[in-house]
């Protein structure tokens, strides 16, 4: 498929490519899904799935979700609890666009900071 990349490593690769890795495009995807849950592009389906908390904290994103406890270790891979602590980390820029469009580039500058 491309040649002269098969002597380096994954990391290497996906660098030279300026590819994510895989952990970075699935958390690109649930934030992307939790915005249009969040924009009501799931009215039906999506009602109670992720519930926001109201707070006007000037070091808040003002979009903040509710971090829900739960007893069950299985929980940790529900998508609401995969999303929730990424998103609340989000800058107030970042989760206040008006587009799905301006979310994915936004989405690719701050991850692409991520280590």
């Amino acid at each position: 498929m491309f040649r002269g990349l098969e002597h380096l490593s994954y990391e290497d690769r996906l660098r030279e490519l300026e590819l994510f890795s895989l952990e970075k495009r699935k958390l690109q995807g649930d934030l992307v899904v939790a915005f249009q849950y969040l924009k009501g592009a799931y009215k039906k389906a999506g009602e109670g799935l992720l519930t926001r908390v109201c707070s006007d904290r000037t070091r808040s994103n003002g979009f903040k979700l509710e971090d829900s406890k739960f007893k069950l270790d299985i929980r940790k891979k529900f998508f609401t609890m995969r999303v929730m602590r990424h998103w609340n980390r989000l800058s107030r820029e970042v989760v206040d666009v008006p587009s799905l469009e301006v979310l994915k580039t936004m989405l690719d500058g701050t991850l692409s900071n991520l280590v």
